[in-house]
């Protein structure tokens, strides 16, 4: 199903370096500060390892790697995205997760060539409400990306 063929649609909105982003509130299972992530040998330096959450062991995806901006050290305010695509759950290290809202279909443009450095694959289009912009992710373009 198509952004377009969606009336509304519930998103949650988080920080990487000094621009927002959002991602479906339905792929999202919770929102967890950082913890222990264990480091797993041979994979690529954007999976950072795996955690173990409630008795589930998720791996762990840096998103400012993964779409390769600058890393930082994580801070107080660094949040974990846990999601759960088709039945796989995945966390993504986020600087922030800001607030849940919801989007209209008319609300969401086309994304501009260039978005911050992050590639424009990933990305659904950009979302403008108000005076506020922020870039709707693409999660079905993430995650292939991230199994390989």
């Amino acid at each position: 199903m198509t952004v377009a063929e969606k009336k509304d649609l519930k998103v949650i909105v988080f920080q990487l370096k000094d621009e927002e982003y959002a991602i479906e509130v339905d792929y999202v299972t919770s929102i967890e500060k950082m913890q222990k992530i264990t480091r797993i040998p041979g994979v690529p330096s954007y999976i950072k390892g795996v955690m173990n959450l409630r008795g589930v062991i998720i791996p762990v995806v840096d998103l400012r790697s993964r779409f390769q901006l600058e890393e930082i050290d994580y801070e107080e305010n660094t949040r974990i995205l846990v999601l759960n695509k088709d039945g796989d759950e995945i966390g993504f290290i986020v600087d922030g997760a800001n607030d849940v809202i919801d989007i209209s279909s008319t609300d969401i443009e086309p994304t501009p060539e260039v978005v911050g450095g992050v590639k424009e694959e990933y990305l659904r289009g950009v979302v403008k409400m108000g005076d506020r912009l922020f870039t709707l992710l693409h999660l079905e373009k993430i995650l292939p990306k991230v199994k390989d």
